[in-house]
């Protein structure tokens, strides 16, 4: 039987920031597409190599938690980011509400 479901990306063009979860480092970032289980995101030349890191990802209306899979330079200098969602562990969670109620 063939399987008729797909997981599409539709666009989403949005500003975007990434958040090293070991260092709490942020960049800023741009998304274009978006899936539920992962984010097409275009980042500047001076991105550091992000390949196998856990991130936040901040996109507008959404967060989501994944690690970087693939980090591809562009012919603009840009690089192309490929992340694999992760699901949200405990500790990542009470990190982030932690950050949105403050201190």
């Amino acid at each position: 039987m063939e399987e008729r479901r797909k997981i599409r990306r539709v666009e989403y063009p949005t500003k975007t920031v990434l958040v090293d979860c070991i260092n709490q480092t942020r960049y800023y970032v741009k998304t274009f597409d978006a899936s539920p289980v992962g984010i097409g995101i275009i980042g500047d030349a001076s991105l550091p190599d992000l390949v196998g890191k856990d991130v936040i990802i901040i996109a507008e209306t959404m967060i989501m938690y994944a690690e970087v899979v693939r980090q591809e330079k562009q012919p603009s200098g840009e690089y192309k980011i490929g992340v694999n969602a992760k699901r949200f562990s405990d500790e990542v969670l009470e990190y982030l509400f932690d950050r949105i109620v403050g201190d």
